[in-house]
């Protein structure tokens, strides 16, 4: 059977054609998630069996970035069971804590584009479903994710930050328009337009944060409102929030 730092060793070479070079249990690799020039990309193995990966190039790449290049799930980081099919072992893991398929991810990135944590959408969303489940990365899971934003202790366990995150920090320097909505999926639709840059918070409604403030000084800012109420109160909020730091300009053409 192929250990998992095996496979990944072999996917590393398939992708990049140069073959990782280090003793039994450490290798240095080409990256295949940024233009690497020199081997950057560290692939270590546990006692356990456990893959450990660690991209020291500048873009310091995610783990998740580096897997999602050479096509293989956060999962195949870890030993698969013996008694699991080899067709099975590594196929990607779409399952939601609400039990149903899981559509979207959207990730939220630090300013240097590292993952902080994401939120999932799955296919019921409207059906008798929330539709949406917020997860951080965790390498201790076998598949890389823990269903929630907050510790042990009840506070969150993460830093909060705007939608695309290094995209607002370039719109702004460069003087062009960032539209705030109220979800993931419509800041993705608008983004789907050349020279649209959007973004909005987790978890909805009402959960703007007001330190997201710093990211928008002198910028030129569109709120898009849904049409419901909370919608309206949601993008009032965050006119109150940034009126003092940029130009924030209302409008109700949201979904709803």
């Amino acid at each position: 059977m192929t250990t998992p730092f095996a496979l990944i060793l072999q996917a590393l070479y398939a992708r990049t054609g140069h073959a990782p070079r280090g003793t039994a249990t450490q290798k240095s690799a080409i990256c295949p998630a940024h233009d690497d020039r020199h081997p950057s990309l560290s692939v270590g193995v546990t006692s356990t069996g456990v893959v450990m990966i660690t991209c020291h190039g500048g873009p310091r790449c995610p783990t998740e970035d580096v897997m999602q290049a050479l096509g293989l799930p956060m999962s195949a980081l870890w030993p698969g069971s013996p008694h699991t099919p080899p067709s099975q072992r590594h196929r990607p893991d779409h399952w939601m804590p609400c039990g149903h398929h899981r559509v979207a991810d959207y990730l939220y990135r630090d300013e240097q584009g590292t993952i902080l944590y994401g939120v999932a959408r799955c296919d019921r969303k409207g059906n008798g479903c929330q539709g949406f489940r917020q997860w951080r990365p965790d390498l201790s899971k076998r598949t890389g994710r823990r269903w929630s934003l907050y510790g042990q202790d009840g506070t969150m366990a993460v830093r909060l930050v705007p939608y695309h995150l290094p995209e607002v920090i370039t719109a702004v320097r460069e003087s062009r328009v960032v539209m705030i909505t109220e979800g993931e999926k419509d800041v993705e639709a608008l983004r789907a337009h050349p020279g649209i840059t959007a973004t909005c918070n987790a978890m909805g409604a009402g959960k703007w944060q007001p330190d997201f403030a710093r990211y928008f000084h002198g910028a030129d800012i569109s709120i898009v409102a849904d049409r419901d109420q909370a919608g309206r109160d949601h993008a009032k909020a965050i006119v109150a929030n940034l009126m003092p730091v940029g130009c924030p300009d209302l409008s109700g053409h949201g979904p709803k």
